[in-house]
């Protein structure tokens, strides 16, 4: 026990230092926010995936595959691959020829400033949940490598504290040289804990086969229209939520070019995809390992089934592969998520209000914005109880009915007007928060038919204006 917690220290000391070192590539406010644009193909893609693979990934989706089997986890790995997928094939060119700062100035510069604002509110407000559940996580982490000594909240400030420094310093220069020796970290990591628990059980292959015997293979939902609903609004919002993200936005404008930023976010989504199926392996494995165990904590906590199996059933050596894999996940994901709404914010809603600045100013202030967030995630942090899967896959939920159809619109619609882009925020908005509250559960998905309704406000808001004006214009030239 001594030995990993010392571990678990080099480890932050280290990981907090080259984040640190990696400052000194920060000369303005671009180098913060995108890293200059200057990115290889390589480091793009471990910021991908890195960014991505993160507590939810390995203690998140692994405790709801345990409990709920394949058809639990569409939103992540399957909704979330898919995202960085589909940004790959027709987001991520298009944004870089436009050479912008943040996702927001996409849609001021497409339908003015009163969309801008109330996106890139939503988009903040979206990552509370998401950065929340990293830091949930760095507590959890650092109780259970101390055997209780070291408490959950405990754990969480000291966690978010150390993330903070070298985001604070070293913005996305930082985060993506991080994220690179931190990707190594979680391959290398996560493919041997897996090897070594595949031996405990015989093989891969009985854990498969066990996990089918139990149905927890059985990927689509029962025949029902409001099953398949529920699960279709499962797997669009983190697959069209995420889309309109502003950590998704600076992997793909960090890029040296447009082809970089392409490939490197369907690889990394593809990476994604594959690795998160290692957590789910090793979780399910506790179920013929330690079924008591298992027992005792599926009802009570399952995110503790994981690493529970790890402190009490591997040697030395496999728990510091297992516990630098996932600390890597966190880090990495925190920084970024930490960093992509206070640049948001920044850009796009304090310049507006506050006089004409230098960039040394702006670059001051992105720094200010990420220590108030940083503040701001860890409170609520400590006094939320969700889990930390459903803490992320809550989070898109408010982008993907506010921010997906004015970005997808007025990328690839050209009728698509201020008008629309207005209807489809404020009534795909209004409409969502009207079923969470009156019909949480009911046979409609709240967001599905937030979504539904943003669609309906685009194509109204945009046409209906062209419609009327049209005959006017026809009895003015009788």
């Amino acid at each position: 026990m001594n030995a990993l917690i010392w571990f678990v220290i080099l480890y932050w000391v280290i990981s907090v230092g080259i984040g640190l070192y990696a400052a000194r590539f920060v000369k303005g406010s671009k180098d913060y926010a995108v890293a200059g644009r200057s990115l290889p193909m390589y480091v793009v893609t471990a910021t991908v995936f890195a960014t991505w693979f993160g507590s939810e990934t390995v203690l998140g989706i692994s405790s709801t595959f345990v409990k709920d089997g394949l058809r639990g986890v569409v939103a992540d790995p399957f909704g979330s691959s898919l995202c960085l997928i589909l940004v790959g094939l027709f987001f991520a060119r298009p944004l870089y020829r436009m050479n912008l700062l943040t996702i927001g100035d996409f849609y001021r510069n497409k339908f003015g400033r009163a969309v801008e604002v109330m996106v890139t509110l939503c988009i903040v407000v979206s990552y509370l949940g998401w950065v929340a559940a990293q830091i949930k996580a760095l507590g959890l982490v650092f109780n259970v490598v101390s055997g209780g000594y070291i408490p959950m909240d405990v754990g969480m400030i000291v966690g978010a504290a150390s993330v903070l420094i070298y985001t604070l310093m070293g913005g996305m220069w930082s985060v993506a040289i991080t994220d690179f020796l931190q990707m190594i970290i979680i391959v290398i990591g996560m493919l041997y804990i897996g090897w070594e628990v595949s031996g405990m059980v015989g093989g891969a292959q009985v854990v498969v086969a066990h996990a089918a015997t139990a149905g927890k293979l059985d990927f689509w939902p029962a025949a029902t229209n409001r099953d398949m609903l529920w699960f279709g609004a499962a797997w669009l919002t983190m697959m069209l939520g995420s889309i309109p993200q502003q950590d998704v936005f600076q992997r793909v404008a960090s890029a040296s070019s447009e082809k970089i930023a392409g490939r490197a976010s369907i690889l990394g989504g593809t990476l994604y995809f594959c690795f998160a199926f290692i957590p789910m392996f090793l979780a399910y494995s506790a179920t013929l390992i330690d079924p008591n165990m298992v027992a005792g904590l599926i009802d009570k906590d399952p995110q503790l089934i994981l690493p529970t199996l790890i402190m009490t059933k591997v040697p030395l050596f496999a728990q510091i592969m297992f516990f630098g894999a996932l600390l890597s996940a966190i880090k990495s994901c925190a920084s970024a998520t930490l960093l992509a709404p206070s640049i948001s914010f920044t850009e796009n809603i304090l310049k507006g209000l506050l006089p004409v600045q230098t960039d040394k100013q702006f670059l001051f202030g992105m720094r200010c914005v990420v220590l108030v967030f940083t503040v701001i995630v860890t409170g609520f942090a400590l006094h939320t109880e969700s889990s930390i899967y459903k803490m992320v896959e809550n989070a898109y939920k408010i982008t993907l009915v506010a921010a997906f159809v004015p970005l997808a619109f007025g990328l690839y619609w050209k009728p698509a007007t201020r008008q629309g882009a207005l209807a489809a925020i404020l009534l795909g908005l209004g409409s969502w928060v009207l079923l969470e509250v009156f019909a949480p559960e009911g046979f409609w998905p709240p967001q599905l038919v937030g979504l539904l309704v943003s669609l309906a406000g685009m194509l109204a808001g945009s046409l209906m204006p062209q419609l009327v004006r049209a005959p006017l214009q026809q009895v003015e030239n009788a």
